[in-house]
């Protein structure tokens, strides 16, 4: 729902009413990830999408039923249906969507929600979408625990604090889906479905080396919605106007700036320093902080030098192990740009687990879990 804030909240800050249809679960092939939002506004205007093309017309139709009704639904949809070819699903995949009518009466927690994101603060969102609960009760959830969720989801204070609990999980981890409970909160039951949406900030790419490489990977990571740091010690180099697609450009030491910042699970570490004396003590500290990924650039006798003056200073095996060298898969790239999209694509393969095969090469699942 993220890329369609601007616009839906718009509508709700004028009072209109619209449909807002939401992937919430997906199993096989679907083509979109849960949280990916469609919503059919006044005069039938659209935005976003749900499926990348497969289902938008059967849920723009049912977008202006659910809003003429003000019921929610949750519809599911997928190749077992007979349906299924009529309305375009042709991807082997199956997609749960629920589709709801707001207003400000009934989601008066959107404009607080839309001030969270735009101000990079972390909120996660629980919605009953199933059993015996009020369908639509929503729930706001903090990371900070004594700060109290707004509203309840309908069936009691264990099932709000049993929610809570795994939201706050879920948040942590950027993580998005469907939970199941018990009406008082219990979760090994399967009574009641509760979607929990995590808003959290875009997760950092730092990015070391102010040279024509970093341009481009500060560019690519952008497109794939890292906030992008660019840090070099040369002032002369590390201009906003160098890199305009980064979000900063920090003049520092790499070792010193790292040092200084709070990194977790998410963030990607990109050293192209290309330098023993900047990219040896950016690593040393980058090996021993939380991070997905941390790469760095140079051919294979780079390489094998650095990795000698990293266990001079002390650097163990499993330490060591982390570097991900020379960084991106083997694409044949020579251009920067070319940098890049190897880089990008490990960065991808490692998150989803992909095996970095052509897909002709391979067989089963295109979509990972």
């Amino acid at each position: 729902m993220r890329d369609i804030l601007d616009q839906i909240v718009k509508w709700w800050d004028a009072g209109e009413t619209f449909g807002l249809a939401t992937v919430v679960q997906t199993f096989s092939s679907a083509p979109r990830e849960p949280g990916a939002a469609m919503a059919v506004g006044p005069g039938d205007d659209v935005v976003g999408s749900v499926s990348g093309g497969c289902v938008e017309g059967a849920v723009f139709e049912l977008s202006g039923e659910v809003t003429a009704a003000g019921q929610a639904v949750l519809q599911r949809y997928g190749v077992s249906d007979e349906s299924a070819f009529s309305i375009g699903l042709t991807c082997g995949g199956i997609i749960d969507i629920f589709v709801e009518p707001v207003t400000r009466e009934r989601y008066p927690e959107l404009g607080e929600i839309a001030a969270a994101v735009r101000a990079g603060r972390p909120v996660a969102v629980a919605t009953v979408i199933s059993g015996p609960g009020r369908i639509g009760a929503r729930r706001l959830i903090w990371p900070d625990e004594d700060e109290p969720a707004a509203a309840s989801l309908g069936s009691g204070d264990r099932l709000d604090q049993a929610v809570d609990d795994d939201a706050r999980g879920m948040l942590a981890q950027g993580l998005t889906g469907v939970r199941r409970y018990g009406p008082d909160g219990e979760r090994r039951r399967d009574d009641l479905a509760v979607f929990v949406q995590s808003f959290a900030p875009p997760p950092r790419m730092v990015v070391f080396g102010a040279i024509d490489f970093a341009a481009a990977v500060a560019k690519i990571g952008k497109f794939l919605g890292y906030r992008v740091t660019v840090c070099d010690a040369r002032p002369v180099f590390a201009t906003a106007s160098r890199f305009p697609d980064a979000d900063e450009v920090i003049t520092d030491w790499p070792h010193r700036y790292l040092s200084r910042i709070s990194t977790d699970e998410r963030t990607v570490i990109c050293v192209l320093t290309h330098d023993p004396k900047f990219d040896v003590p950016v690593l040393q500290v980058a090996l021993r902080a939380p991070a997905a990924y941390i790469g760095a650039m140079g051919s294979r006798r780079t390489h094998a030098d650095r990795l000698d003056r990293l266990r001079e200073v002390g650097m163990t095996e499993q330490e060591l192990a982390r570097l991900r060298s020379p960084v991106g898969l083997d694409l044949g790239a020579r251009t920067p740009e070319e940098t890049a999209v190897a880089i990008a694509a490990e960065l991808i393969q490692l998150r989803w687990g992909g095996s970095g095969q052509p897909l002709t090469a391979t067989d089963g699942r295109i979509h990972h879990d």
